[in-house]
């Protein structure tokens, strides 16, 4: 699994998705981040992500975004786990 930290994140690398529920991230949202659920994200990959481009995941903890991109992963998308 590829990680890097949000601080090496850089809009051009591709697009960053913040996986925590939405009230959280009404809290605590990550700056240039589109916030999809993990749930939703994973129930519904074939629709909202397309497999030629680059997909940087995070959430507050780590634990949904290790889950997400591990999955995501083994269904053949370019995913990179972000961490704080």
């Amino acid at each position: 699994m590829k990680k890097i930290k949000l601080s090496e994140y850089n809009p051009n690398m591709g697009i960053l998705i913040d996986v925590q529920h939405p009230d959280d991230y009404k809290l605590n949202p990550t700056p240039n981040s589109k916030n999809v659920y993990a749930d939703k994200l994973l129930l519904n990959y074939k629709v909202l992500l397309d497999k030629h481009s680059k997909y940087y995941i995070i959430c507050n903890k780590g634990i949904l975004s290790g889950r997400v991109v591990a999955i995501l992963e083994y269904f053949g998308y370019d995913v990179t786990q972000v961490i704080h």
